[in-house]
């Protein structure tokens, strides 16, 4: 395709979507062979320049010899990897995926992790996943909580004992006893992850409250028995926590992963520093390898007078300095239903995160750990060639990626145009010298057949 050909799809394209193309879901095109000239990308340090080649879904080191589209980014546009969200809920059922699937694809987040779903729900959704203009989503399908435990006080619209018993999303463990004769029902929910919820572990005194019901968690001790047990298994646990004294437990227990910032939320109206992470927690969570999943935009969910807000935000500036300098690895995830990653990404910013450091998370970092058998979050040759192209430098003005001009997800183009995906891989633009020699030769002859006409 011409040059200029394609830079007028990219005007069309944006402005069609400003109008009524935003309500068609986005199609895929055919993998297409793509040169970009002159380019500039992303590399999780800075901005490299160069020329990248696209072919069977990824990056290779030459031009192919067949290109479908050819694009000259005259050293303008950048390139970034795909967002990844390793924190929400709102993929999990058939109705979230109706509702948001679209939502990820446009703000151009096409990796994420739904962290409670339950078998039959998910079972639903995998075949709407598995399609090429669609998000890549690892599901979480063993949720472990006590019989008291958070989340059952949201997900259920009349929480007792007995609803809590009745319902079928989560799984309801008492004791490290019964997490061992639970364990192979718990199995038989799916491999991968398993999540466990520590919430005010450290508050024992409430239990049995009932103004406290579905909002507590399991014990310590559970928490250890359930993460002895996946490890055994081959399976990593993620844990969700409240408190540093919750942090503190999920280390203990040995769990892969945290989700949830100390500080994201203070649903007990308790000092700041009861959620302040302490150095050595840091030390050992980095010596562990336990990934921490940010969470800080589902601050504002709580709608905070402005000094708890403030007090809060504070306590969660510590804690991620805190992490970053013990060299803890942090995953961007909002737990935001209603939005994705990018929330993540502007509750971060406002935090002062260092830009780079907060590309470089949601763009190589967090796609990794979600799909680590994968080559994701790269520009080299066998990279899966999946980015989204911006107006100009993240780094310089972040509102650019709520911009995204083309997506592409392994070689295909992702449009709300179905003319354009149907027709993106019929036009082909060869490479080869021979064509260029020829048009070289034409020109020539159509220069002296002028120089002729003027003598005359």
């Amino acid at each position: 395709m011409p040059l200029l050909l394609l830079r007028a799809l990219i005007a069309a394209t944006s402005a069609l979507l400003s109008t009524a193309c935003l309500a068609q879901p986005f199609e895929a095109s055919a993998p297409l062979s793509w040169e970009l000239k002159n380019a500039r990308w992303f590399d999780g340090q800075k901005i490299q320049r160069g020329n990248l080649y696209v072919e069977n879904g990824v990056f290779v080191a030459r031009k192919p010899a067949k290109v479908n589209r050819k694009m000259d980014m005259r050293g303008q546009q950048v390139l970034i990897n795909p967002l990844g969200e390793a924190h929400n809920h709102n993929l999990q059922t058939a109705w979230g995926w109706g509702q948001y699937a679209q939502t990820y694809l446009d703000e151009g987040v096409f990796y994420a992790a739904m962290l409670c779903g339950d078998p039959k729900s998910v079972a639903e959704v995998r075949p709407l996943a598995a399609t090429p203009a669609a998000p890549d989503v690892s599901f979480v399908t063993a949720c472990i909580t006590s019989p008291d435990g958070y989340p059952l006080a949201a997900v259920l619209p009349d929480p007792s004992p007995e609803a809590a018993a009745a319902q079928q999303q989560i799984v309801l463990v008492d004791s490290p006893e019964q997490a061992v004769a639970q364990w192979p029902s718990i199995k038989a929910r799916g491999p991968g992850w398993l999540r466990i919820v520590l919430a005010h572990s450290e508050r024992t005194e409430l239990r049995g409250q009932p103004a406290y019901f579905g909002r507590l968690g399991l014990r310590p001790d559970t928490a250890s028995a359930l993460t002895r047990l996946a490890h055994a298994d081959g399976r990593r646990v993620v844990a969700h926590v409240e408190s540093a004294a919750d942090f503190d437990a999920a280390l203990a227990a040995g769990v892969d992963a945290i989700a949830h910032l100390p500080g994201y939320a203070n649903t007990l109206d308790e000092a700041p520093e009861h959620f302040a992470i302490s150095d050595a927690a840091a030390a050992q969570a980095a010596r562990q390898h336990t990934a921490v999943i940010t969470t800080s935009a589902a601050t504002a969910l709580f709608k905070l007078d402005d000094a708890a807000l403030a007090a809060l935000r504070d306590v969660q500036r510590a804690n991620l300095a805190r992490l970053q300098a013990a060299g803890v690895q942090l995953l961007i995830g909002s737990d935001v239903f209603v939005g994705t990653a990018r929330a993540e990404l502007r509750a971060l910013d406002a935090l002062g995160l260092d830009r780079t450091t907060l590309l470089r998370l949601a763009t190589q970092d967090t796609p990794r750990a979600l799909f680590p058998g994968r080559r994701l979050g790269c520009f080299e040759p066998g990279c899966e060639a999946s980015f989204l192209v911006l107006g100009g430098d993240p780094l310089a003005d972040p509102a650019l990626l709520d911009m995204p001009l083309l997506r592409v997800k392994q070689g295909r183009l992702l449009t709300r145009l179905a003319e354009v995906a149907a027709a993106s891989s019929q036009v082909s633009t060869s490479t080869a010298d021979a064509p260029k020699k020829a048009a070289a030769k034409k020109k020539s002859a159509k220069a002296k057949t002028s120089s002729k006409a003027k003598r005359r």
